[in-house]
């Protein structure tokens, strides 16, 4: 059994990650008769699924929902993580694409439909992102 200042350390995160990481369900741990948590050895692949599922631009609810596939406690395998990581190939398709639409139109517009540039592509009568509150709204689709 690992402690959770073990576990931060060899998995390269803060311990409050590992502690949100259990309120959200992704690990579990025991208590010590003091309170303290310990994990067992295998949480660090299923950290390293989360952290790796992260970087690639998934949610932590998706995480959350390819775990839940997972029989209870079993730390994912090899072909778990290709069998998983094909499912999101659609998902993570349609964000390079999106990403890349951006790209390309960065300098034309920004999104936001505040239509404060000269020239905007987008198409926003009487400031419709604006009922939709501050912030960037929309991004350009292909059709623009």
């Amino acid at each position: 059994m690992l402690s959770i200042g073990d576990v931060a350390e060899r998995a390269n995160v803060a311990t409050s990650a590992l502690r949100f990481y259990e309120r959200e369900g992704l690990i579990s741990s025991v208590r010590t008769d003091g309170g303290q948590r310990r994990y067992q050895r295998e949480v660090l692949r299923r950290i390293a699924f989360v952290r790796a599922a992260q970087r690639v631009g998934l949610t932590l609810e998706e995480v959350k929902q390819a775990l839940s596939a997972l029989p209870e406690s079993r730390t994912p395998t090899t072909n778990d993580w290709r069998r998983l990581s094909r499912t999101w190939r659609p998902l993570l398709d349609r964000r390079i694409a999106e990403l890349e639409r951006v790209r390309d139109r960065l300098d034309t517009c920004i999104g936001c439909g505040c239509l404060s540039l000269g020239v905007c592509r987008l198409l926003n009568p009487k400031d419709v992102a604006g009922a939709e509150g501050p912030g960037p709204r929309w991004l350009l689709d292909e059709q623009d």
